[in-house]
């Protein structure tokens, strides 16, 4: 399915993603290049929150730019298939080989603010990242690795201790307790092809 329509057919989980869907697809109907960064106000991401095949434990970087842990995502850059990027990049910023989707449904949207910054030595204004975000899962026992250009740690947490490590107060009380709470708290565990929604 065509991500847009994709996107049509979520059913958002609270009112931050009821808004943040709405103007999604109003961008999506309105601007130009949402899936490349040449739209420099805003543009598509996917991101993923990788789960160990338990799933009671969750893969985060620790993120250069933001100096925090956090989850694995990253640019559209073309590709129109999310969920394809959410595993691309989760791949490329943890050395994980083997993931797989818990469900190829969307588990979350969120638009994401992101402040100027340098990257590899060039000024990046801030932007708004129209971020979709997808359960995936991996094997807690294969070989981590950093992508020095973009991550200097990759650490299996607990749900809690994920919302402990974090240090960007609005990822922790909008995002990332979200997606917990979508999980049941962590303690149930999802079966494949089903995506949960409450």
């Amino acid at each position: 399915m065509d991500i847009q329509k994709s996107i049509e057919a979520y059913q958002p989980y609270n009112e931050q993603e009821e808004r943040d869907k709405a103007i999604m697809l109003a961008l999506l109907d309105t601007q130009p290049d949402l899936f490349t960064r040449e739209n420099q106000v805003a543009h598509m991401t996917a991101s993923a929150w990788l789960l160990n095949r338990t799933h009671d434990k969750v893969l985060m970087i620790y993120h250069n730019i933001y100096h925090s842990w956090s989850w694995t995502g990253g640019h559209a850059d073309g590709d129109r298939d999310l969920l394809a990027v959410a595993k691309r990049e989760a791949m490329e910023e943890t050395g994980v080989t083997d993931i797989r989707a818990v469900s190829e449904e969307i588990f979350s949207l969120e638009i994401l603010t992101v402040d100027g910054h340098e990257k590899r030595g060039v000024y990046v204004p801030s932007h708004l990242h129209l971020n979709v975000t997808y359960l995936l899962e991996a094997d807690e026992a294969e070989v981590l690795r950093v992508k020095p250009d973009e991550n200097s740690g990759v650490r299996w947490f607990s749900f809690g201790d994920a919302l402990d490590a974090c240090t960007e107060p609005w990822m922790i009380e909008r995002i990332y307790r979200k997606l917990n709470e979508k999980l049941g708290g962590g303690s149930r565990k999802i079966e494949a092809g089903k995506g949960e929604r409450q």
